[in-house]
């Protein structure tokens, strides 16, 4: 009888102490658990998605008194698919480039060039018509434009460069009869991402004007307007 107590106390201690062991595993895994979830929560706040745009001029009344009669149509902008998506790009060095993560723009850069070009056209106020360029235009003339770089390259100062060229094409004669390159490095006011992409936002509203006097030029040049 004795040994059969001493065995039944042996057990009961035993399973006290496997229920201390267990209770500790849960409090240990509870707490990983709640650290894991908050450094998760953490992160997601730290890298919070930001967006960016580039100014675009808002719609002026048409003016007929200032129009030339000439019709346009603005064509996409070929690129690389790198600024054919919303990443931020920057270079590190001649041959090495990168994309930010958590800072994007709202519309892919050639398609957000396109749409300033289009919007500082049409606010002019010299042309009869402005539109974009589709299947059924009639345009008298068509705008088409490359864009080479649009980025953030490293150095001191940092530089937001911008290089992009622009063909005019008469579409009755099918000749291509105008062209512009531009390409500038905008010095960058700070060392963050806003900073970056209002240098290259001045830098396209730079090239951008620089176009649309060649395109005055041009067509002041001609004897006679379509």
């Amino acid at each position: 009888m004795m040994a059969g107590a001493l065995g039944v106390a042996g057990w009961e201690e035993k399973m006290s102490r496997r229920n201390i062991f267990i209770r500790l595993n849960v409090k240990i895994v509870s707490f990983v658990l709640a650290m894991t979830v908050g450094g998760m929560a953490g992160c997601g706040a730290a890298h919070q998605m930001q967006y960016y745009q580039l100014t675009v001029p808002a719609e002026k009344p048409h003016s007929e008194a200032n129009s030339s009669g000439v019709s346009l149509a603005v064509g996409p902008l070929a690129s690389s698919h790198l600024y054919r998506e919303d990443r931020i790009v920057y270079s590190a060095d001649q041959q090495r480039m990168g994309t930010y993560e958590f800072q994007r723009w709202s519309e892919p850069p050639a398609e957000m060039i396109q749409e300033v070009m289009l919007r500082d056209l049409r606010a002019s106020g010299h042309y009869r018509d402005v539109s974009l360029q589709r299947s059924n235009s009639r345009a008298d003339y068509v705008l088409h434009g490359r864009l080479y770089d649009f980025k953030e390259v490293a150095g001191e100062p940092l530089q937001a460069r911008v290089a992009m060229e622009f063909d005019l094409k008469d579409t009755k004669s099918g000749a291509t009869v105008w062209s512009h390159y531009y390409n500038h490095d905008e010095p960058v006011g700070g060392r963050d991402v806003p900073a970056m992409v209002a240098a290259l936002d001045r830098n396209v509203q730079r090239g951008v004007e620089e176009i649309k006097a060649s395109l005055d030029q041009y067509f002041s040049s001609q004897p006679a307007n379509k």
